[in-house]
């Protein structure tokens, strides 16, 4: 049963990142989407860790939902882009900005539910 409740946020997240890449259009070169979209993972994480949720809830929303809306693998892919296209000082606008918005999320979203 866990991994229907997985596979069900997953598809989930995966649609609503699909809709910000559809939608959320590169800002000069940034990936405003996959930012948006790692951004918004990283919060709704921090409110499901913090809330405590029973093992089925962190299944579907931890696991499955904030799963498929966040993406390392689209951040690094972009990042190696950028640098293959020697735009190495916007390469680490985004790296820096990535961590230190998505990680400041994060706890935003753990102290909301403390």
């Amino acid at each position: 049963m866990t991994v229907l409740l997985v596979a069900l946020g997953g598809g989930a997240g995966a649609s609503g990142r699909y809709l910000l890449a559809r939608y959320v259009p590169a800002y000069k070169g940034f990936p405003a989407a996959t930012f948006a979209a790692n951004v918004i993972g990283c919060f709704l994480l921090g409110l499901f860790t913090g809330a405590a949720l029973s093992t089925e809830m962190a299944a579907l929303l931890a696991t499955g939902f904030c799963g498929g809306l966040s993406t390392y693998s689209t951040f690094a892919t972009e990042n190696v882009g950028m640098v293959e296209r020697r735009q190495t000082t916007l390469s680490l606008i985004y790296i820096v900005v990535s961590l230190i918005v998505g990680l400041s999320a994060a706890w935003v979203g753990i102290q909301l539910t403390n």
